[in-house]
């Protein structure tokens, strides 16, 4: 979802499913149309609550924003983060795109039967706003990026989908180029705006802290919110290990999916280690196979039976 950006750090940037992109492109503006430089950071990769965010900053090469006091969000204060996004926001000769990554919509990814792993989702989040970015106009000839992993290897990914664009991937170059601060302030704020609105948009109380696993904070919150059973709310990334220890016996209910016991690889089993599911009771006879009985429910409501006992 594309949605233009409106009241600065006072909109609503929930995120309970999906995702979210949000943005304000200046794209009336006639330095898009001259080369321009574009930041990329992110906020919120770590923790166990709420969404990851992915934002850049853009603006006209020839514009000197060093004296802005943009800086590592992580280094200023929530006030001093929230003043500085409002004045981004409010400048026309600076452009941002954010895409902010549900919980549920990480946790779903990284469960899945088709496994997506976190970098693989920061990839498509970081072409996403580059490509929102290029899709409004914007005339972008250079990207930094700020990074924590292979910053070759994302360099190089990132100039086969963009070609033409020269990328600098480095560790801390939110510290090191005021364009990618500018982003990193914008990732911050919307992150910590997210979190807050999710959490009243899902109706859930208390204080969440940071939202990061050591935070004493954020474990109360979770303990208190959490179902034996069915686990967590929407608010919370199930993916994280910190969710999978918490819902252990004996705070949680011990979990079994059915399936057949390993038969021997002699008498045609399935490989070591591989489980499937109980089609029919092992070792029953054929005709109590093809009846049905003793069979899981799910076939036996559906008239379900082996190809081999058809013919």
């Amino acid at each position: 979802m594309d949605e233009p950006a409106s009241g600065g750090s006072e909109q609503d940037f929930s995120s309970t499913v999906g995702v979210r992109l949000v943005s304000q492109l200046r794209a009336e503006q006639d330095w898009t149309k001259a080369p321009c430089i574009l930041g990329v950071d992110e906020a919120g990769r770590g923790p166990v609550l709420g969404p990851m965010v992915y934002a850049c900053a853009f603006t006209s090469v020839s514009t000197d924003i060093s004296s802005r006091g943009y800086a590592d969000s992580k280094t200023l204060t929530h006030d001093t983060r929230g003043k500085l996004f409002r004045a981004i926001d409010a400048d026309s000769g600076v452009g941002w795109v954010a895409h902010i990554m549900s919980a549920q919509f990480i946790s779903g990814h990284m469960l899945g039967r088709d496994k997506t792993s976190l970098n693989a989702l920061a990839f498509d989040a970081t072409c996403a706003i580059i490509r929102k970015a290029l899709d409004s106009g914007a005339n972008v000839k250079q990207v930094y990026v700020d990074t924590v992993g292979d910053a070759d290897r994302h360099r190089d990914r990132l100039s086969r989908a963009f070609p033409g664009i020269d990328f600098t991937v480095c560790p801390k170059a939110d510290s090191l180029y005021p364009i990618v601060s500018a982003a990193s302030i914008v990732a911050k704020v919307i992150r910590d705006k997210s979190l807050t609105d999710s959490q009243k948009s899902l109706g859930l109380t208390g204080e969440v802290g940071t939202g990061y696993p050591g935070d004493s904070a954020t474990t109360a919150w979770l303990k208190k919110h959490m179902h034996p059973l069915w686990g967590f709310p929407g608010l919370v990334r199930h993916s994280w290990e910190t969710c999978s220890r918490m819902l252990e016996p004996p705070e949680g209910v011990g979990l079994k999916f059915e399936a057949d016991e390993q038969a021997d690889d002699k008498d045609g089993g399935a490989a070591a280690g591989q489980q499937r599911l109980a089609f029919a009771r092992p070792g029953g006879a054929g005709m109590l196979e093809s009846s049905g009985l003793g069979r899981h429910t799910f076939f036996r409501m559906r008239k379900l039976q082996r190809l081999a006992e058809a013919f």
